[in-house]
């Protein structure tokens, strides 16, 4: 059954926006590559965090949401935990709610990029 889900997941800061760009491209390929529809991606770009994890104090987010199979987030976050460049991740599921919410979120977004 196809569902609505979110990721956001934090890369590490020593990368180079380049090397972070291909992280990013990495993930978005395995949501394609395992059938999934990617409805949004947005790059938070380097943030503090509220903590420090792994010694670090900042990190690179980045946000995918997008429609799955279940079995895709399974995959997904395998390849998070494999990938060293990983400081956290999380994903979950959208209710109907969230989803609404999201997709008006999404709509502001693009109509004041336009304006822009």
């Amino acid at each position: 059954m196809v569902r609505h889900y979110e990721t956001v997941f934090i890369l590490t800061p020593v990368l180079s926006e380049i090397q972070v760009k291909e992280a990013v491209k990495k993930f978005k390929d395995i949501l394609t590559n395992e059938g999934a529809k990617i409805e949004n991606e947005e790059n938070w770009g380097l943030k503090k965090l509220a903590y420090p994890i792994q010694k670090k104090s900042t990190g690179f987010y980045t946000l995918f949401q997008f429609e799955a199979e279940g079995s895709v987030i399974e995959k997904l976050e395998t390849e998070f935990r494999r990938d060293e460049r990983i400081i956290r991740f999380l994903s979950f599921r959208l209710d109907k709610y969230a989803v609404e919410y999201s997709v008006k979120r999404i709509n502001r977004l693009t109509e004041t990029k336009k304006e822009a």
